[in-house]
């Protein structure tokens, strides 16, 4: 056996499993080599520690990577993307010799993070550290509130449902914030599916971590409630050894415990066995060096003259891993189709659920309300949830600590949360339905595209529209991702009043409408907000913002009075009122709470002689995905004169207001006063659009 060998008479290891890991090492270090570029420190250390979690822990399926039954691995440390790599590559998950090759170039399966639905095997795109963590914990809450969808009363460990979710964690990972967010959350929640391996070795770009890094991690793992171990690979009685039996009676012990997460603290030595450049930070985001590689490859045995060199009898061996798995499935498929047999109604629902099928006839439960009364957007967003409840028993959800206000409780519906820590105000069950993420945003958006990336629910999450900030990361990685999770961002003005300007979000619709992938949607009435609902839960292409209002706005006569159905919430944007011609002098467009103001201007102006289209934009991404001709019919380009009115900045408008166009918008912070003082002290009114209307055909005129 190689002196450097890992200790694995536990697990069973031959020499073909050791030559194996040591392959990894040496295919890391070249790939890293031929693109010039990457990560091969962390890789080449924990070589065994992958490898033994890809040979010998996870339930998987090399020939079916989205298995139902599958253990869920997340990389959480994308920036070792080879860790994942080459163990995809080695067990067949296709991966090939020439995608490692090709690391980190152009077209290639191997980026150079690794991304969801780009390689097979990938869970979720792992790039920001801390997030896949941090998303991991939403992964292991999704398989429990699916498991009490299908199969809550199967003892522990019995379900075809139950599996575990496994996270590979650097110390970069575990210094960002989102991290301890998440972290509390599944301590809170008692997520005894979810295992994480810390890979502590104490060095990150900037060298050791004492300069910045000096807690004690396992103490703080311990505290948020976690079951906490640590093997020691420094440690061992000859020096440094890759003890593997230890790990993986660490991981043993930690599927063992089914009320607590479980942390696994991993000592190593990044790009050990390396020469010279182990426990150095050099290695930890730059190539070795060719002398550094070729004196690896002399220390494993390797020819230092060739590269990406795999012995056949090595990837022979690592693939056989299929026909291992052939074998587990086949147990786990003789379970689940006894459950099936013995459940055919939840059967019923989870072929619905994994074919991403709404039921039919769903929408017949969305309310319709009634013109004449004034409604907070954020209430009938909240009836609508709870009228959705009993038909769509996928979607489940709830906000950072502020339900009461983001309206997102289910009426009778219970917290998903241990039973023993229900309150007066909230009780609940490990399967209940309303989520409570506490004060943590970041971890809160995280999680949602953990439990969406799951695959069988839909979860929302909501807070005020200016906490969005708190959460941009991880919404942004939902967007490159392309995950349906939703954000309900109350309280989206200055509408909301007293609190003032720290809670008034005045950049945030232009700040939002930015992140490629995200839809923001901002009804102006409550059957906008019914129909908004609606198209956001046929939609499946990407994460939705949800902006709602604090304050009531008027609920519009639909189909009377010339007033739109408000179904063209679908397609973006829609002429909610036409010209009294039918052909417009001027357009007025407005979202959320301010089409009002276009709507009472469109009168003033009729008045006058000037025949006026308003049109409610509530979504300009949607609206954007129109075809030509429909985007011509509500704007049609030989009407110049526009104008648009949101409270909020111009930036959004320009392209679509035009040369002749005018904005009425808010360019400042806001303050502490009432709603309405505050719209009419900051000039965001009926007259002013109505000016405005005036300066734009004026402006019209002069250029004819």
């Amino acid at each position: 056996m190689n002196a450097k060998a890992p200790l694995a008479q536990t697990v069973g290891w031959t020499d073909l499993d050791i030559r194996a890991v040591d392959t990894v090492r040496v295919l890391a270090a070249d790939a890293v080599e031929k693109v010039g570029n990457g990560h091969p420190g962390t890789a080449i250390s924990l070589a065994p520690a992958a490898y033994l979690l890809y040979q010998n822990v996870l339930r998987h399926d090399p020939a079916d990577p989205q298995w139902l039954g599958r253990d869920r691995f997340i990389l959480s440390a994308g920036h070792s993307s080879l860790t994942q790599y080459i163990q995809l590559y080695l067990g067949g998950f296709g991966l090939e010799l020439e995608d490692l090759e090709a690391l980190r170039t152009w077209g290639s399966k191997t980026p150079g993070h690794p991304e969801w639905r780009h390689t097979a095997g990938v869970e979720i795109t792992t790039g920001p550290l801390g997030q896949g963590l941090a998303s991991a914990v939403g992964f292991a809450m999704a398989a429990r509130r699916e498991r009490g969808l299908l199969d809550p009363d199967a003892a522990p460990g019995t379900s075809p449902f139950d599996h575990h979710v496994y996270v590979l964690a650097s110390d970069g990972d575990l210094q960002e914030g989102v991290t301890s967010e998440a972290s509390s959350i599944a301590g809170t929640q008692e997520l005894g599916n979810l295992i994480v391996l810390w890979d502590d070795n104490h060095i990150s770009i900037e060298g050791d971590t004492q300069i910045a890094f000096t807690e004690d991690v396992l103490a703080r793992y311990e505290s948020y409630g976690w079951h906490v171990q640590f093997v020691d690979w420094t440690a061992e009685p000859d020096g440094y050894r890759e003890n593997v039996d230890a790990l993986h009676a660490a991981i043993e012990a930690a599927k063992a415990v089914t009320d607590k997460p479980s942390f696994i603290g991993l000592r190593t030595i990044i790009a050990w066995p390396s020469p010279t450049k182990q426990n150095d930070h050099a290695s930890h985001g730059s190539k070795l060096g060719g002398t550094e590689i070729a004196g690896l490859k002399e220390l494993l045995g390797f020819d230092p003259e060739k590269s990406f060199d795999v012995a056949p009898e090595v990837i022979a061996h690592t693939r056989a891993l299929g026909e291992r798995a052939k074998a587990a499935r086949a147990t786990w498929q003789a379970d689940f189709d006894a459950w099936r047999a013995a459940n055919p109604e939840r059967a019923t629902l989870l072929d619905r659920l994994v074919e991403g099928k709404l039921p039919e006839d769903w929408a017949d439960a969305l309310p319709v309300f009634p013109a004449g009364k004034s409604v907070a957007t954020r209430a009938a967003s909240g009836d609508i949830l709870s009228a959705l409840a009993p038909v769509l028993p996928e979607l489940w959800g709830g906000s950072a600590d502020l339900a009461g206000s983001n309206n997102t409780t289910m009426k009778g519906e219970p917290s998903f949360i241990p039973a023993d820590r229900s309150t007066h105000s909230f009780a609940g069950t490990p399967y209940g339905r309303t989520l409570h993420f506490g004060i943590r945003e970041h971890g809160m958006g995280a999680i949602l595209s953990g439990i969406t990336l799951h695959g069988l629910t839909r979860a929302y999450g909501g807070t005020f529209f200016t906490f969005s900030d708190y959460m941009r990361g991880s919404v942004r990685l939902a967007a490159l991702m392309g995950v349906p999770a939703v954000y309900v961002w109350t309280h989206d003005s200055i509408g909301l009043g007293e609190d003032g300007p720290t809670h008034q979000p005045i950049e945030h619709l232009t700040a939002v409408r930015a992140i490629p992938g995200l839809a923001i949607v901002r009804p102006a009435d409550a059957n906008e907000t019914a129909q908004a609902w609606k198209a956001i839960l046929e939609r499946t292409d990407g994460p939705v913002g949800l902006i709602l209002t604090r304050q009531n706005v008027p609920t519009f006569p639909r189909g009377e009075e010339g007033f739109a159905s408000a179904e063209g919430v679908a397609r973006g944007a829609y002429v909610l009122l036409e010209a009294s011609t039918g052909t417009p002098e001027v357009i007025l467009i407005g979202t959320g709470s301010e089409v009002q103001l276009a709507v009472e201007a469109r009168t003033q102006l009729e008045a006058a002689g000037v025949p006026t289209r308003v049109v409610s934009a509530p979504s300009l991404e949607w609206f954007a995905e129109q075809d030509v001709d429909y985007r011509e019919s509500v704007l049609p380009s030989a009407v110049r004169a526009r104008v648009s009115v949101e409270a909020g900045l111009a930036l959004s408008w320009h392209k679509i207001v035009g040369d002749a166009g005018r904005s009425v918008s808010i360019e400042h912070y806001g303050a502490s006063a009432d709603a309405d003082t505050l719209y009419r002290e900051f000039g965001v009114t009926a007259d002013a659009v109505v000016a405005a209307a005036h300066e734009s055909i004026a402006a019209v005129a002069a250029t004819r």
